[in-house]
């Protein structure tokens, strides 16, 4: 078959109807016939010549392809829609973000604020009394505590730490998973970056405005530091309750120790602390502390941070809360040295350690005992309070106890109270009267006095008639002191003790021989130490050395005193009369064997205030016991419970100690007549009676030998 047969056989499509065929039927013929196999494309018909082109939005015909139509309509019109909303809602957020962003500082300016500087206080060894400051810890970097620390705050607070940018989006739908689902407890999804954002620039509200901030802030954070400068800042900033700032000042609190030393039970207990400080302290709520430190321990467990076996550790021998050291008489040492630290060098800018002259162990032992006396004897006794002071005789303080318990009173009655010293401030009297010429040998009449309607007696209401002034000393006969401030002139008396380091505002009058005029027992311990150190004035000190975190010492103490202010004759004559009131005085009780020991009691009227002050070469020692609201006690003499408190303080204090002289030594009179005993010349005044204002005191004559014989004997 050729060409042109094939060609004459081939029928080609026609889109016109055949002979007597109508436009329906052709139509329908048409559309069978031409309908394309599964899989084809249908041709395309061209528009039948010579009709007028269908709209395709009229009928006929079309009615299965505008429902298509329809249904692709609706499924594009909640797409665009869905984005339309999406994208204003992201412009809403910008602009959210923006405006709060607006309430930041610039970003440009912010830097993290510093951090309140604390003031760590040691004690003369080098242990830690206390923290001051309002952290309560010192700052600590994260290289100086042990690994574990850092990631139980890792795992229980913020397990993907070191793998967001400072929001964590999966953390933030677990969270939001979790609290759907009451799965343990509602969770807030922040990251450690978003608490420390919070703890450093933002208050403590729960506001969206400050979640938007946060977030901000936390982008910031993340941009400007390292992970570790991050997690070491939390650390040294966040709030584990009782007034704790930082993971060392936590620390301190609830376990007594470094966090450099904590165990990873005790790093467990400090991490899970900080989801609610309150509630969770270990000292207040130790059950549901160690419930959730098992958690902590679980996770870093889970995560890998710590293997099986030391978790097993840790939950076997769970942390415990330590009794806080400090919450007892360190604290009365750790306020004295805020109230004078200023003085030495100024505004604290930053982390200090000071270093003190407390004693710990004298501090303790003071403490005890006087607590111990107060709990057996003060409700029996009348006595509610009590205060030690215990220094070295260059004027370190060694032991300072302000109180019988801090915790119930903060008020410092060693350095702050002002009490009568009664008959404790008798030695200035006789160093004066000394001064003037007399010596322990002189005699003087014990007898009744009258001074302007006043008339001041003995305590035991009887008098001895002639004694040596050491005697009168050593039994505290109040008719001799007051004769002798007489002699002297009470201004005179006043001037010898504002020389040894009373700084009250004395009142030189006559009763000022029996101490009415008030004095802190601080200041009555610093004048004592002259009497024990050779006769050299010197200032109460209790801070030796002061040093910055970088170890750069600020402040270190180099003076010693004021220089001699007691001649060397004098103070043998005045301590040996100090000594005699411990040999068969009213310290006889008090006396420590083996030692050269001088001290003198006080009772003030109506039993007001009760004290015993003493020293060795080694240690003076105040012990001062009364009641705040200055009501009596019962007959408590300063020769009885204050007395027995100080002999036992200062025995524990010597023990093991080298038995030392006074500086000085004492005086030893040689036999004399009685009718010259040291006193001047009758009718003369005494070389040393000059004053710093020109006033001569006028030294009564001393009798003749006749007429003291008549009177001596009755004759």
């Amino acid at each position: 078959m050729n060409d042109r047969t094939r060609r004459a056989e081939r029928r080609e499509p026609s889109f016109e109807p055949g002979r007597g065929e109508s436009r329906d039927d052709f139509d329908m013929r048409l559309s069978d016939e031409d309908r394309p196999a599964r899989g084809q494309r249908a041709p395309q018909r061209p528009e039948p010549r010579n009709q007028p082109r269908r709209d395709k939005r009229s009928g006929g015909g079309g009615g299965g392809r505008r429902r298509g139509r329809k249904g692709r309509s609706f499924l594009g019109g909640l797409f665009y829609w869905t984005l339309v909303l999406g994208l204003w809602c992201a412009i809403g957020l910008g602009g959210l973000v923006a405006y709060h962003a607006a309430q930041l500082p610039p970003i440009n300016q912010l830097t993290v604020p510093k951090r309140p500087p604390n003031i760590a206080i040691l004690a003369a060894d080098g242990s830690l009394l206390a923290n001051r400051g309002e952290t309560g810890g010192r700052t600590i970097t994260i290289g100086e505590v042990p690994p574990y620390l850092p990631k139980a705050f890792v795992a229980i607070e913020d397990r993907r730490f070191y793998d967001h940018f400072g929001i964590d989006p999966v953390g933030l739908a677990r969270a939001m998973v979790n609290n759907l689902r009451r799965s343990g407890g509602v969770q807030g999804g922040s990251t450690l970056t978003q608490q420390l954002a919070k703890n450093l620039f933002l208050t403590q509200e729960r506001t969206a405005a400050r979640k938007i901030q946060e977030a901000i802030l936390a982008l910031w954070l993340e941009r400007t530091y390292s992970k570790d400068q991050i997690l070491e800042l939390y650390l040294n900033r966040v709030y584990f309750g009782s007034g704790a700032y930082g993971v060392e000042a936590a620390a301190q609190r609830y376990f007594n120790k470094s966090a450099r030393s904590v165990t990873i039970a005790e790093a467990a207990m400090l991490a899970g602390l900080v989801q609610a400080p309150s509630r969770l302290a270990p000292n207040r709520n130790p059950e549901a502390a160690e419930k959730r430190a098992q958690l902590v321990i679980a996770a870093m467990a889970d995560q890998g941070l710590i293997s099986q076996a030391s978790a097993k550790t840790a939950l076997v021998a769970p942390a415990e809360a330590a009794e806080r050291i400090g919450a007892g008489s360190v604290n009365y040492a750790a306020d004295y040295v805020m109230d004078v630290l200023d003085d030495f060098i100024g505004a604290v800018e930053g982390d200090v350690t000071v270093l003190t002259t407390i004693d710990p162990k004298l501090q303790s032992s003071a403490e005890t005992i006087l607590v111990e006396a107060l709990n057996a004897q003060g409700a029996k006794q009348g006595v509610g309070q009590g205060a030690v002071v215990s220094m070295a005789p260059d004027g370190a303080l060694r032991a300072l106890i302000g109180g019988r318990d801090y915790t119930k009173s903060q008020f410092n009655r060693a350095t702050a109270a002002k009490r009568q010293p009664g008959s404790s401030f008798k030695p200035f009297i006789y160093l004066a009267a000394l001064e003037h010429g007399l010596t322990p040998d002189t005699i003087r009449e014990d007898s009744p006095v009258t001074i302007k309607g006043w008339t001041p007696e003995n305590n035991s209401r009887t008098y001895r008639g002639p004694v040596t002034l050491q005697t009168a000393f050593a039994h505290s006969l109040n008719t001799i002191a007051v004769k002798l401030n007489q002699e002297v002139t009470p201004r005179e008396a006043v001037r010898t003790a504002q020389r040894l380091g009373i700084s009250s505002a004395l009142q030189a009058n006559p009763s000022l021989a029996l101490g009415t005029s008030e004095v802190t027992p601080v200041e009555l311990t610093t004048a004592y130490a002259t009497f024990a150190n050779g006769g050299q004035a010197v200032l109460p000190y209790v801070i030796r050395e002061v040093k910055s975190l970088s170890g750069k010492v600020i402040y270190a103490r180099k003076g010693t005193g004021f220089g001699p202010v007691v001649q060397p004759q004098t103070l043998a004559m005045i301590n040996s009369m100090f000594h005699e009131v411990m040999v068969s005085g009213t310290g006889n009780k008090a006396n420590i064997a083996g030692w050269e020991v001088g001290g003198k009691s006080g009772t003030t009227q109506d039993f007001r205030d009760a004290w015993f002050v003493g020293f060795t070469a080694r240690l003076v020692t105040a012990v001062w016991l009364g009641n705040d609201d200055n009501s009596a006690m019962k007959r408590v003499f300063g020769s009885g419970l204050p007395a027995d408190i100080w002999a036992k303080y200062m025995r524990a204090a010597h023990a093991g100690m080298q038995p030392a002289a006074l500086p000085g030594g004492l005086w030893h009179g040689t036999p004399k007549s009685i009718f010259d005993g040291g006193a001047p010349v009758a009718g003369t005044r005494s070389p040393n009676t000059q004053t710093a204002d020109g006033d001569r005191a006028w030294i009564p004559p001393a009798p003749q030998e006749k007429n003291f014989l008549e009177r001596l004997f009755g004759g």
